[in-house]
């Protein structure tokens, strides 16, 4: 009788356990999470704004195109509606160039992304000159690159154009003093297709595998009504004037890459008196400003500065124009 009470309580056990199992694997444990499931959504954007160039019936015709992407480090796709005129001109020449776009050239390329090269000659909206291997260049691009096609591969509704880039030009503004590419000069516009939106590229905010050693930039909070604006005008004594810049240099750099709300902290010296200096200063709000002064390193710049600043003039400003901001530089 006890021998059939355990076997029993043993095979209760077993299936209670089997159920367990068979249960965990119906439901899988899901992480809980604050995101919200969007679907199969395409949402790799902004991407750089870009006007194709490229030569069609024997004439010059511009596309302004949102999809691009790197293949590789020597291949970048084009991708283009089939029903672009624009198309079959590159077919039958396999080349083409890509202008990025900056905010001087902007209201152009907005012009010739609203109207088609079927029915419209745009081949005088840019100035332009016709590069080493036969594409044109617009002028105004702070960078060009021409490209010969290598490859088509479609998709639904799309040609999607692998190219070999062959010849890449940029302006001597957007260069730094290696000759090298500086995105932070060039600064090409952003295109966000959901909404149809230009954006800005960003600041820089930390060098890639050193952000251990050297910290970017936080996050900064938005103006709000009781924002700050503010021209600091200091003169400082002759003999201190080196002393006093570092100083000022290392609490202007921590402040914008710790505080939030600090916005803008641009300092300037005049040429004639070079002692005279003047900050721009922003703040999102009062109370960002409150924090600032009461942190440590503010203390630490105000105590070791004090004997070498020979006035101070705090004047607020009122902006004339809010959307021409400077936002998170250090000078």
């Amino acid at each position: 009788m006890m021998k059939t009470i355990l076997g029993i309580l043993s095979l209760s056990v077993m299936l209670s356990c089997s159920t367990a199992v068979k249960e965990n694997a119906a439901q899988p444990d899901i992480m809980e999470t604050n995101k919200k499931n969007l679907g199969s959504l395409m949402a790799l954007y902004p991407k750089p704004m870009t006007v194709v160039g490229a030569e069609v019936e024997g004439k010059v015709n511009w596309l302004v195109v949102g999809h691009t992407g790197v293949i590789g480090h020597d291949r970048i796709l084009v991708s283009m509606s089939k029903s672009h005129y624009t198309n079959q001109g590159i077919k039958k020449s396999k080349r083409l160039s890509v202008n990025l776009v900056s905010r001087e050239m902007l209201p152009k390329a907005d012009y010739a992304g609203s109207v088609s090269g079927a029915t419209v000659d745009k081949s005088e909206v840019f100035a332009y000159h016709i590069g080493e291997y036969g594409t044109p260049v617009i002028d105004a691009s702070p960078l060009t690159m021409e490209c010969e096609v290598a490859d088509i591969y479609e998709t639904d509704g799309f040609d999607n154009f692998i190219c070999a880039v062959v010849n890449t030009y940029a302006a001597s503004d957007v260069l730094d003093g290696d000759g090298k590419l500086d995105y932070t000069r060039l600064k090409p516009v952003l295109f966000e297709f959901p909404t149809y939106s230009y954006l800005a590229t960003g600041e820089v905010i930390g060098k890639c595998l050193n952000l251990d050693r050297q910290p970017g930039m936080c996050a900064k909070e938005p103006m709000t009504a009781d924002g700050i604006v503010r021209l600091s005008k200091i003169e400082v004594y002759p003999q201190y004037l080196g002393e006093y810049m570092k100083y000022a240099a290392e609490v202007g750099e921590i402040s914008l890459r710790t505080e939030p709300g600090v916005l803008t902290m641009y300092a300037v010296g005049e040429k004639e008196n070079p002692c005279k200096v003047t900050i721009l200063e922003t703040y999102a709000s009062r109370g960002a400003y409150e924090k600032h002064i009461a942190s440590e390193h503010f203390r630490k710049y105000k105590q070791a500065t004090q004997h070498m600043v020979k006035s101070l003039v705090l004047a607020d400003q009122t902006p004339l124009n809010p959307a021409n901001k400077l936002n998170n530089f250090m000078q």
